[in-house]
């Protein structure tokens, strides 16, 4: 009983955490450092290309371009959150982190992903009811549901992430700081701690599977009923063009859910069938292909996009705007 008291006072946190970045490919480094700059440029400028069009046309103010608008947004928080110090660690090594910013960028990771999938969910509705109930579409996605549906996506992310960052937070360190990770991954951390990480690391399974399991199944559901609603239409060019818009969208959700779900589940089930290298990989990917890609398949599949940001480009480089698109 006198040693609870004590312990709980001479057990801090390290000051500074290191981060290894991805075990058994320091070879590759350069590689990745440069792969890595080129993917995180592109997530960044197509994202605030994505977020600029939107917002200054007002011909984009449908309910699928605003959802866009905050995904673009929610993409640059997560590729920001990671690539950055990713980058500095495959080209120059510098792999410390303050205990602070670890948790810190750790929050944001897991929020952002939280409030990704809520998104996606929230732009299949959309399809829903532009495609099988175009007639009431502006009724039922008022301004004042979307926003609502944005705010409440927001809160479900903050309300399940805050206690997962509070419990990883308050474990006692007491060992080696250095993280086998190329950002601060929560079960990485949490592997770190002198005391049992199991509790913060079956919340994150836990919550992590309810959170993306029933948003894939609304999804899915979803999606079916688009699919019926698409195969019942008598015109080709209507099926054509319903089949267009909801490729992209499928294509963003397996670019999502397909790299995090394995890493998610890889990271548990596979820790001793699968190599560290490729377990890291994972992860880093499932953070950074989705902001990279998503404005690519958006600007490339949207014609309403594709239009306006080539208009957008030519104005700024040659100071031509195209005013009959």
């Amino acid at each position: 009983m006198m040693l609870s008291p004590s312990y709980n006072h001479t057990v801090g946190p390290p000051a500074t955490f290191f981060l290894v970045g991805i075990p058994g490919l320091q070879s590759s480094y350069l590689w990745l450092a440069i792969s890595l700059s080129a993917m995180y440029t592109t997530a960044l400028l197509g994202n605030t290309l994505i977020m600029t069009v939107i917002c200054m046309d007002s011909t984009l103010q449908e309910p699928m371009y605003c959802f866009l608008c905050v995904l673009a947004a929610v993409d640059i928080v997560m590729a920001s959150s990671v690539a950055p110090k990713m980058v500095s660690i495959f080209s120059s090594g510098d792999g410390s982190i303050s205990f602070n910013a670890c948790f810190t960028q750790m929050y944001f990771v897991h929020t952002s992903t939280a409030v990704e999938t809520g998104l996606l969910l929230a732009m299949a509705f959309d399809r829903y009811v532009a495609i099988c109930k175009p007639l009431h579409y502006t009724r039922i996605l008022t301004p004042h549901v979307m926003l609502g549906m944005c705010v409440t996506i927001i809160i479900r992310a903050i309300i399940f992430m805050t206690p997962l960052s509070w419990m990883l937070g308050h474990l006692p360190f007491c060992g080696s700081n250095v993280v086998p990770h190329s950002y601060c991954e929560h079960m990485a951390v949490a592997k770190l701690s002198c005391a049992d990480p199991m509790p913060s690391s079956l919340y994150s399974l836990i919550f992590s599977s309810i959170i993306v399991g029933s948003d894939v199944a609304f999804i899915a559901a979803s999606y079916t009923l688009i699919l019926r609603e698409v195969f019942s239409l008598s015109s080709k060019n209507a099926q054509q063009k319903a089949f267009s818009t909801c490729c992209s969208h499928v294509g963003v959700m397996a670019l999502y859910y397909l790299p995090g779900m394995a890493s998610i589940y890889v990271a548990w089930l596979g820790q001793d069938s699968v190599p560290s290298h490729t377990q890291v990989l994972l992860a880093d990917l499932y953070l950074v292909i989705p902001p990279t890609s998503n404005p690519i398949i958006y600007g490339i599949r949207t014609k309403q996009i594709r239009e306006r940001i080539w208009s957008l480009l030519m104005h700024v480089f040659f100071g031509q705007s195209n005013q009959g698109s």
